[in-house]
């Protein structure tokens, strides 16, 4: 169900429209006349179907919540044994940060680097921009210093916070190597299950275009309270 949409694209109606009331769909580029839905509903792009506007009340506190428990869940796992392999009776567990540092010479060294990055700094960084920017307005305080720059990057980096890709990609690897040797999952595993799960419900609640709105509300309270004489 389109909720928002007057259509922008064929140039009707936009003369004079200031361009910070325009929202353009991500995925199709199409463009819009950004108007807030009713609570619970949602605006969709009529071209492609991807959600541009969720509409929900007191959303950021769920939000707060899914990223502080991703927080948690990527430096717990990061530490916490991964795997137990057991053949021909020998036995090893390991961590994450036991195989990023297993390669410390040679081009497999950017192997490391890549696997801390992508699957635990990568991840940790972007939930703590989410909860450096959201937690404030939540509390009804200004801003954060830099508030724009860094959710803005907290956007950029979602395409590269790979771990769900990651729990997916071992737990195939991991189907295939199971007639070899014994295995059983440590409890970073689990982790990595369930944080899968949480990044990708924190996803799909989260309304960008919301957080944008909630930013420039807050900067124009704390530029007006700032004006006022004293």
């Amino acid at each position: 169900m389109t909720a928002q949409t007057d259509r922008a694209d064929a140039g009707k109606g936009l003369d004079g429209t200031d361009p910070a009331a325009l929202i353009g769909c991500p995925n199709c580029d199409e463009v819009y006349v950004a108007r807030t839905p009713p609570a619970g509903r949602r605006a969709v792009c009529d071209r492609c179907g991807t959600v541009l506007i969720s509409s929900r009340e007191n959303a950021g506190i769920p939000i707060l919540a899914l990223s502080l428990a991703v927080l948690i869940l990527v430096l717990a796992a990061a530490f916490h044994p991964f795997l137990s392999i057991n053949a021909a009776g020998l036995g090893n567990r390991v961590s994450l940060l036991d195989v990023a540092t297993s390669f410390r010479s040679g081009v497999l060294v950017l192997v490391s680097v890549a696997t801390v990055m992508l699957i635990v700094a990568l991840p940790a960084l972007r939930v703590g921009l989410l909860i450096y920017v959201i937690a404030p307005l939540e509390m009804g305080l200004r801003p954060a210093r830099h508030a724009r720059v860094a959710f803005r990057a907290a956007q950029e980096l979602k395409p590269w916070s790979m771990t769900e890709v990651f729990s997916i990609g071992c737990a195939v690897a991991l189907v295939k190597v199971s007639d070899l040797a014994r295995l059983e999952f440590g409890p970073a595993f689990w982790m990595f299950v369930a944080l899968s799960v949480i990044v990708v419900i924190s996803d799909r609640f989260m309304c960008s275009w919301s957080i944008w709105q909630a930013i420039d509300e807050a900067e124009g309270d704390a530029t007006a309270s700032a004006r006022e004489p004293v």
